[in-house]
């Protein structure tokens, strides 16, 4: 399996989303090439970088499912936990010496698009009709509130949660 593409039936219509779901690809790229390059402490790097950003968009997604009232969000979040879990087990067997980087590709290759087109299509008309009436409100309220909430993230020093609501280290 080779690098994945980016196709126009993964776009959700969620600027947000669809930029974190895109960041996420490029992660399972970057192992594709970690693993072709054998270069073991890259793949390390990509996991760990990867788990992290992935367990930040899932709180973020799990975020706006909530406040957009998605009657499933509890469901949605219980596949997010399966997959954590499963991703987790990956990490522990890299960590325990085993060479899990095809396995871990490819299994991360179907999984993100096959969530993408089914789990995440079905939140999509929710949340943006909540971010349509959401749009509508104090624009500097927004802003304050990003701003507050990427300098608390700042001083947990959750680099990460930082770079997926926007701000640079």
């Amino acid at each position: 399996m080779a690098h994945l593409n980016w196709t126009p039936d993964l776009e959700t219509g969620i600027r947000e989303i669809d930029g974190q779901h895109r960041r996420i690809v490029d992660y399972i790229n970057q192992l594709y090439d970690a693993r072709d390059h054998h270069d073991r402490g890259a793949v390390g790097a990509v996991i760990d970088e990867m788990v992290d950003y992935t367990l930040s968009h899932f709180a973020f997604e799990e975020s706006l499912m909530t406040d957009a009232g998605y009657t499933f969000a509890g469901p949605h979040k219980k596949i997010h936990e399966l997959f954590t879990r499963k991703v987790g087990e990956y990490r522990m067997r890299f960590e325990a010496g085993e060479d899990v980087a095809s396995d871990l590709h490819a299994m991360l290759s179907r999984w993100l698009f096959n969530h993408i087109r089914n789990d995440d299509r079905s939140y999509t008309d929710s949340v943006k009709l909540y971010l349509k009436n959401v749009g509508h409100g104090d624009t500097d309220m927004k802003a304050q509130i990003k701003e507050e909430l990427i300098r608390e993230l700042h001083l947990k020093k959750r680099g990460f949660f930082a770079r997926l609501f926007g701000s640079d280290e």
